[in-house]
């Protein structure tokens, strides 16, 4: 089993994504819903990256190295039209008892993307959506002070400092709230229904 060649091409996966993601920015066609070819490549990377797994377990720091463990993680992030891929990389992250902070800091913004995708509240605050008044807001949490409390123990800024990084990196990125909110929000209802984060 040649790792180094599996690095690499774990690699490559999130290269596409990136690749296809400052495309859609630059058309400005990122925040218009979930585009139907980055879903096919999320669907495509997350195929590819669980034969991967079958073949090595979890591609940790350890086994594949930093960089490639951090492209594994954001396939996996981006895999959110496979819940049950998502949910076993969630356990297998957390099996591998990491000791490296920037797993457990993974671990924290995977389980709180799947808390969103199932309607339930996040632990860590990680996970951000537009609200109603236009701005990028966190997606429901359980409680402020628990929320900055578990932040600062994988050494986090607070959800206020991250909020205000991420609000401003949107306007950086000349990204634009849907037009009509409400009507997204009902798509997205449909959409998690129909590939199964909810009943």
């Amino acid at each position: 089993m040649d790792i180094k060649n599996i690095a690499q091409e774990i690699i490559r996966l999130k290269n596409a994504d990136l690749e296809l993601r400052n495309q859609l920015l630059r058309n400005g066609e990122l925040g218009a819903g979930y585009n139907q070819e980055m879903q096919n490549l999320h669907y495509k990377n997350a195929e590819q990256l669980d034969e991967i797994m079958g073949r090595i377990g979890y591609p940790t720091i350890e086994k594949v190295g930093k960089e490639a463990a951090e492209a594994a993680w954001l396939v996996i992030q981006h895999a959110i039209a496979k819940p049950d891929f998502m949910r076993k990389c969630l356990k297998l992250l957390e099996d591998s008892t990491p000791e490296e902070n920037a797993e457990r800091i993974n671990i924290a913004y995977l389980a709180d993307r799947i808390a969103v995708f199932e309607g339930k509240p996040q632990l860590y605050g990680t996970q951000f959506d537009w609200d109603e008044n236009g701005q990028l807001s966190p997606n429901c949490y359980d409680d402020l002070n628990k929320v900055n409390e578990r932040r600062k123990s994988l050494g986090l800024n607070s959800l206020e400092e991250q909020t205000a990084i991420i609000r401003d990196r949107a306007q950086k990125e000349s990204q634009h709230p849907p037009e009509d909110l409400k009507k997204r929000n009902e798509e997205m209802e449909t959409w998690k229904r129909s590939v199964g984060w909810i009943i």
